[in-house]
């Protein structure tokens, strides 16, 4: 731990950078996600394909920049346990997703 704070110290720098510039680029990610579904004029099923896309890569980003997905010297336990969470998450969404729709539908009927 002192000698991770005495390198930061000889850099000159203790603002995390990183996790600033994660933390901005999520935000920015939320509120184009926000304009496409609330603003925009697009179909709507673009608009849930956009917005999806938009989700998974601020996943990754999280992933990268505050999980430390890159760091650690199991790489390949890591990557292994990341795929299915991945595959949880998308099982997961889209599950919902179709149960709401099938429940739409009945509404309609």
């Amino acid at each position: 731990m002192a000698e991770n704070k005495n390198t930061n110290q000889a850099h000159g720098s203790v603002i995390p950078w990183k996790h600033i510039i994660g933390f901005a680029l999520s935000i920015i990610l939320t509120l184009m996600a926000v304009w496409v579904a609330l603003y925009s004029s697009l179909d709507y099923s673009i608009k849930v394909v956009t917005i999806f896309i938009f989700a998974f890569i601020q996943a990754a980003l999280q992933l990268l920049m505050f999980m430390h997905m890159t760091e650690g010297r199991n790489g390949r336990i890591q990557a292994g346990h990341i795929l299915f969470s991945a595959f949880i998450a998308i099982v997961v969404v889209l599950g919902s997703y179709w149960v709401m729709e099938i429940g739409h539908m009945n509404h309609l009927m």
